[in-house]
């Protein structure tokens, strides 16, 4: 059964402490043969911008030093965290569900897509660029969702951003993931108003239950 962690805010290199902890923890048990659990995190970070183990650092364009720059073990390239994001935090031992890594990361993107979906926004995946996108195969192409994750021994920590009220204007001091061709948006963008933070991440957690249990 899925557990479930609301943190709030909270500094991002503090959650990255608590997810290496709460990863190894499970690492641990699993070495040992005991049973592992899986526990969803959701929180939301003061500005921040986080580099991939495999970006690049000429991905951030604009640095005057006054927002802080965190260098990950996550995979992807560079992003931004900030208020109005839901950052979310699958610790979850994927072998209990069955999952491979890349059909695990599917399974995020599926959860996301049917939570924007609630809100008339049809999410879209693009091959070799993961992640949640609107018109994706467009050159109206933008991301709503990024994603970013760490695996040891199947048990996974980092994971993914979800734009719901976040001002986009702080993307525009890097490439977003890695691209120069592709915007960023969010839901409170794409429905022209701002959305119920709290609902979305009800929304949200109701979302990934509903994917995650239903593979077991």
């Amino acid at each position: 059964m899925m557990k479930f962690q609301d943190w709030g805010e909270v500094p991002y290199e503090i959650a990255w402490k608590r997810q290496e902890e709460m990863m190894q923890m499970q690492v641990s048990r699993k070495m040992n043969g005991e049973p592992t659990e899986s526990t969803l995190v959701f929180c939301s970070h003061p500005h921040v911008y986080t580099l991939g183990k495999s970006g690049k650092a000429g991905n951030m364009l604009y640095d005057d030093g006054t927002i802080p720059f965190v260098k990950t073990n996550r995979g992807g390239d560079i992003t931004y965290h900030g208020p109005g994001q839901i950052t979310g935090y699958p610790i979850f031992d994927i072998e209990n569900y069955h999952l491979g890594l890349k059909h695990y990361i599917y399974n995020v993107e599926e959860a996301i897509i049917r939570t924007i979906a609630l809100y008339g926004i049809v999410g879209e995946r693009l091959e070799g660029a993961t992640g949640v996108w609107i018109e994706a195969h467009t050159p109206r192409a933008r991301k709503i969702c990024a994603i970013g994750v760490r695996a040891s021994h199947f048990v996974t920590m980092h994971g993914f951003a979800l734009n719901v009220n976040t001002d986009l204007t702080y993307f525009q001091r890097i490439n977003p993931c890695g691209f120069v061709d592709k915007g960023v948006t969010s839901i409170a963008k794409e429905i022209g108003a701002e959305a119920d933070y709290e609902l979305v991440k009800q929304q949200l957690h109701q979302k990934f239950i509903e994917v995650f249990e239903s593979d077991k």
